[in-house]
Formats: C-alpha cells, structure tokens, sequence
C-alpha cells in the first residue's frame, strides 16, 4: 500500500510539474519574442525595465526553475529538490498576498503614480521609438487615446487614436477594462493559488511518504 501511494504522488507530481514547466517555457518564449520585436515598449520612462517583455520572460524563468525542481524532486524521489520546490512555492505565494495587500492599502497612491508616469511618457512619443510602439500597441487594442483624452497630445493625435472625437482616454479604459473583468481576474488569481497550494501538500505528502517507505523497507 505505501509502495503504490509513492508511485501514484510522485507520478502525479511529476505530470503537474511538466504542464507548469511547459507554460513557462511558452510564456518565456512569446517574452523573448516581445523583446526583440519590440511590440511593447517603455510606458514608464522612471521604470525603464518594466516592459511587458522583460516581465513574462522574468516569470517564464521562475515557473520553469520551480517546474523542474518538483519534476525532478518527484521522480527521483529526492527529498531535497522536494523541499526546495515547497520552500520556493511558499515565498512565492507569500509574495502575491503581501503584493495584493499592498496594493489594496495604497490603491490611490498607485493609481496617481501610474497616470503621472503615462502623462510623462507622452512626451517622449516622438522622441522614442519603445515609447511610441507601446502607445501605438495600448491605444490600437483599448480604443482610447492619451492618458484622459485626445487633448493630451500637443498638436494633432497619432493614427494609432480612433476618430471618434468622444474617445476616451487609455487610463480611464484601462480602468473599466479591469472592472469589467474582474470576476474573471479573480478566479484565476484564487485558482492559481489553490494550485500552488496543491504543490506544496503534495511536496510534503510525497516527501513524508519516502520517509515512511524507507523506514519500512529499513532504509
């Protein structure tokens, strides 16, 4: 009976952990792709590392790392790479409820941070070619124009804004876009975390289990 738990956790974790490794490997692919074909460039000139290309690459990285330890760990029934795979599970996890209280305790500080950087960034559209790619890429795919409007742009507005006189502007969109869909954000967000909490008992079940099965066989 304990023989056939080990084998039926481990198989179960090392199959869980392959999917993972498998999304990070195409989540780190299509940021390399953004990378070099520069789709979306720099919105905030203060955080010129914060691209939507350097973020999925960065967590395409982590996902694989994290999916090759509990791949690795399960099948070769290390108790090491087991409980590396549950510790790095835990810091991530700790990080994304101290990320959501602190953004839920300084909501209006973000939100007037954000709209002061998109305000700066404007300036830089004819100057920078990342700036201009990443406001052509958010105006095309929101419909809207500027930060509160067509009035933000000195003269005439770029043809990626729609015609309509009455559009509205990206920061507001963005805003009812996330509103909109926020049930759907949520459920991911609260699935993402019911599986990584899955991970970890199953680290921990399988990582007790070999110690029982090596006691059992004397090992």
């Amino acid at each position: 009976m304990g023989m056939s738990s080990l084998k039926l956790l481990k198989y179960v974790l090392f199959f869980f952990n392959l999917i993972f490794w498998l999304c990070g490997c195409c989540i780190l692919g299509f940021g390399i792709y953004l990378l070099i074909h520069n789709n979306f460039g720099v919105l905030f000139h203060n955080l010129p590392s914060l691209t939507l290309g350097n973020v999925l690459v960065i967590v395409g990285s982590i996902i694989m790392v994290v999916a090759f330890l509990g791949c690795m760990g399960s099948i070769k029934e290390n108790k090491c790479l087991l409980m590396s795979f549950f510790v790095l599970l835990l810091i991530i996890l700790l990080a994304e409820v101290t990320l959501a209280i602190l953004l839920f305790v300084y909501e209006q500080k973000l939100n007037d941070y954000v709209a002061e950087g998109l305000t700066d960034s404007i300036q830089q559209y004819y100057s920078d070619n990342s700036t201009k790619a990443a406001w052509d890429s958010i105006q095309s795919f929101l419909q809207c124009c500027g930060v509160n409007g067509t009035s933000d742009w000195m003269g005439s507005a770029p043809a990626s804004c729609p015609s309509d006189p009455q559009v509205k502007g990206c920061y507001v969109k963005a805003k009812l876009w996330f509103h909109s869909n926020f049930l759907y954000i949520g459920i991911i967000t609260i699935c993402v975390c019911v599986i990584q909490v899955l991970g970890m008992s199953f680290a921990l079940t399988l990582n007790c289990q070999i110690d029982k099965t090596s006691q059992v066989l004397g090992l």
